[in-house]
This record gives C-alpha cells, structure tokens and sequence, in this order.
C-alpha cells in the first residue's frame, strides 16, 4: 500500500497588480528629463504614475508603465540602478473613498507603506497606487468590498502630453 499523499495544488487568489520601478538618480540638472525622454520616445512604453522622492545627492524617481517589460528593458539599456515593487492600482469612486479603504485595511491591521496618484484614469476615476505590507489580503478584501483593482493591462496604451 502506498502511503504517499497525492500532491495538491493551492488555487490561491491573486491580486491585479503593477510593477513599481524606483530608479536612483544622480541630483543634476537634466537627469530627470532624459529620463522621462527615454520613455516618451518609446512607443511600447507609457509612463502611467510618477513620483520623485529627493535627497541632496540624489533622487528616486517611482513610476509605474503600462509594460513593465518594456520599461525594464529601457532601464538595463540606458544602465540605470533600479529596484521594482509589486503595487495595487485602486480606483476611488463614489461609495469606494479612500476614508473607507484605509478603514477597511485597518481592520485587517494592514499598513500602507506609501501611496500616489495615477496620471491616467483608465475608467476616468481618480486611481491610487499603493504598495501595502500583504498585497494578496489587501487584494481579497478591497474586491471582497467592492473597489476596482486594475492590473497593468488595464493601463492606457497611450503617451499623456
């Protein structure tokens, strides 16, 4: 008689999700703008949510693409140091405010470890990006509450001026 167990599988839910590029720049004069040059001019690549934390001799500059293999590729090209971050993408809307989504990750003792805008409002609501301590339980209770999370294909396909 065999006594091994069969092996299972584990159907676990996973969260719509972006990647976060955070890229460490020197504090020049004209690094930002080549940077952002190098995504505007890629037709695969668009820049969906921006962000720039600044010290005094350098910044990080977070952004999230609508392809994130796209946007690595541009960054191993042009030979800038860079880390990436699982992130939520959630829209706030009517009856979905963003009082009751820090109430609802509260109550699961979830913490926001940061959190901005998205330039592009795929479904024309107000989006937020978020990066949370458990992006798979954050995920399972703003669906389970009803908010809109979107992944990257839900991102536009389309350079903002």
């Amino acid at each position: 008689m065999n006594l091994e167990t069969p092996l299972s599988t584990a159907s676990g839910y996973s969260a719509p999700h972006v990647t976060q590029f955070s890229v460490f720049l020197d504090n020049r004069v004209g690094r930002l703008l080549s940077l952002l040059k190098k995504f505007e001019e890629d037709e695969s690549c668009h820049m969906c949510a921006f962000s720039v934390n600044e010290a005094s001799d350098y910044a990080v500059v977070r952004f999230i693409t609508n392809s994130s293999r796209d946007a690595k590729r541009i960054l191993l090209q042009e030979s800038l140091p860079f880390s990436e971050n699982e992130l939520l993408v959630i829209e706030i809307s009517e009856g979905h405010s963003l009082t009751r989504l820090c109430l609802y990750l509260l109550g699961a003792e979830i913490n926001i470890r940061f959190a901005y805008p998205l330039m592009m409002r795929p479904h024309g609501e107000p989006t937020l990006a978020m990066a949370v301590d458990d992006l798979t339980l954050a995920g399972q209770i703003l669906r389970k509450k009803h908010f809109t999370l979107l992944g990257e294909a839900d991102l536009p396909n389309e350079h903002w001026d």
